[in-house]
């Protein structure tokens, strides 16, 4: 039941239609019978910053924001957190009492979150983590991976100007060795890895897959793939036929929720088997 006192929050996208986000915090409102409401809010980039600056005047409590309103609402916000100031980027926003929004990123908590539930074995501590990708997602991973406490991140990317530009970037936010190199040097930095991660589109349905050779990686190493459609990518497939543990995307999603749910909700959400049948339909 949802009454005139409900709480309101939702995503802005451009689209939005594809976001699972409602499915997730939708059970999560009745899964724990809170009187609320998460919608999900079709706004055009030039339109971002008006419909930030209107949730308080609309009663919402927050809303998270995808692609591709993250760097705008990074720049629109009243104040970011920490993280959210790292990464560039903001996902969750909430309205504080005084109609201030602040800015948050949880997608490096999401991810992290993730890896532990997939490989419950895996240590930061174990070996460099991989990073395919230089692009917003990739900047996200870094800046969680190194907070995790890995002892060197390799960032590999297919244009190297791009991947030396987000080392650059992060400058001296980073606490372990970060180093750029070039996509022909993709299999030498699998050597003596503990973790390789995905953190590009290649691999998604209608995409070319992540051309990847994982020979030289070590069969301890943990594989996972941000991508999540399909869930089993050809690199988590090529991974787990290897003998390596690996982890899929789905998680990610779900665990990034949690910290904005609590915010806006007053309820720290669990992440449950019935909560991946209600979003994934598995």
């Amino acid at each position: 039941m949802i009454s005139g006192k409900a709480r309101v929050a939702g995503v802005m996208g451009w689209p939005v239609g594809h976001s699972r986000s409602p499915r997730l915090h939708g059970h999560w409102l009745a899964e724990y019978g809170i009187d609320g409401a998460y919608v999900p809010l079709a706004v055009p980039p030039d339109r971002i910053e008006q419909a930030l600056r209107a949730l308080p005047a609309l009663g919402f409590v927050g809303c998270n924001v995808t692609v591709p309103h993250k760097e705008a609402a990074f720049r629109t916000v009243d104040w970011v957190d920490e993280t959210a100031r790292r990464m560039g980027a903001v996902n969750t926003v909430i309205v504080h009492a005084d109609g201030t929004l602040e800015g948050r990123n949880t997608d490096g908590f999401g991810f992290i979150g993730n890896l532990k539930a997939g490989a419950p074995d895996w240590a930061a501590t174990a070996g460099p983590a991989v990073i395919i990708g230089a692009g917003g997602a990739a900047r996200s991973l870094v800046v969680a991976l190194a907070d995790a406490g890995v002892p060197e991140i390799r960032l590999v990317n297919r244009t190297l100007a791009r991947a030396r530009e987000l080392v650059a970037d992060l400058g001296g936010g980073i606490q372990c060795p970060i180093t750029a190199m070039a996509w022909e040097e993709r299999r030498d930095a699998l050597s003596g890895a503990g973790l390789v991660a995905n953190a590009t589109t290649q691999g998604m349905a209608g995409q070319s897959p992540l051309d990847l050779d994982l020979e030289a990686l070590p069969l301890d190493a943990v594989v996972t793939d941000i991508v999540y459609t399909p869930v089993d990518t050809p690199l988590l497939v090529a991974a787990r036929a290897r003998g390596n543990v690996t982890v899929d995307g789905r998680g990610m999603l779900l665990h990034q929720g949690r910290p904005g749910f609590e915010a806006w909700f007053g309820r720290a959400p669990v992440v449950t088997d019935a909560l991946y049948r209600a979003v994934f339909g598995d």
